[in-house]
């Protein structure tokens, strides 16, 4: 008994152990606010892949913005964009994607809800696929598979 349990908290404190993506949340803010939310708690799970480090922020940032933003989105492995059914139009999101394309940084869109008519960012590449968002999919996604 005493083996198991050992082996147990080992395995849990490796997987506490292994790094995490690092992710930058791209979402219209004055639409799909609890998206992010929803998507900040799964990153709480202890199985999950990736650690959120930013997201789209709805405050005018002094000065050039989109500098900051690229700042920001320079110090992630990955940016999820959340779609919903005015991110098409939503002009943060499309600045933050144009900004990770120029970067080279990975991202990957999801649907934000499942029974609405998400649209994808104008900026986004017309080979861009928005994925459905389930717990399977958000690790193969972080994980590269596209």
């Amino acid at each position: 008994m005493g083996l198991a349990v050992s082996a147990i908290h080992q395995d849990k404190e490796r997987r506490n152990s292994m790094a995490k993506t690092k992710v930058f949340i791209s979402f219209d803010y004055d639409h799909d606010k609890v998206l992010k939310e929803f998507l900040a708690g799964q990153a709480k799970n202890e199985e999950s892949p990736f650690d959120i480090t930013d997201f789209s922020v709805k405050e005018e940032l002094s000065g050039n913005w989109k500098e900051k933003v690229r700042e920001r989105i320079k110090k992630v492995e990955q940016v999820i964009v959340i779609c919903g059914e005015h991110t098409d139009t939503a002009s943060g999101v499309n600045a933050e994607v144009s900004i990770a394309q120029e970067e080279g940084t990975p991202y990957f869109l999801l649907y934000g809800k499942s029974d609405k008519d998400c649209k994808k960012p104008k900026n986004a590449k017309s080979t861009d696929k928005i994925y459905n968002w389930t717990w399977p999919n958000l690790k193969s996604l972080i994980s590269g598979a596209r």
